[in-house]
């Protein structure tokens, strides 16, 4: 597998553990997220930990853990945005 492949791969798990997270979180604003419950805690972490290792074979520990960090936490505080915002849209609308 390339770097490319593996990066874009890396990016996508940890993605997809901050969205897996947020659902298995008490403060998440969307409904039908929020039934994956302690599901989504778990999947979240092993996404994180797929995420790590992916990122580390890529670019190596130390730039590894800080690429698998940033694109995390990016992930980790705009899912809460866009359902605030998603949330802020629909009672205007109603």
């Amino acid at each position: 597998m390339t770097e490319g492949w593996t990066s874009l791969l890396a990016t996508v798990a940890a993605f997809l553990s901050a969205a897996a997270l947020y659902a298995g979180s008490r403060h998440c604003r969307w409904p039908s997220w929020r039934r994956l419950g302690r599901a989504g805690t778990l999947i979240g972490a092993l996404l994180a930990i797929a995420s790590l290792v992916l990122w580390i074979r890529a670019l190596g520990a130390g730039a590894g853990a800080c690429a698998m960090l940033g694109t995390w936490m990016f992930a980790m505080m705009a899912l809460p945005y866009v359902a605030g915002m998603r949330a802020a849209d629909a009672r205007s609308d109603g």
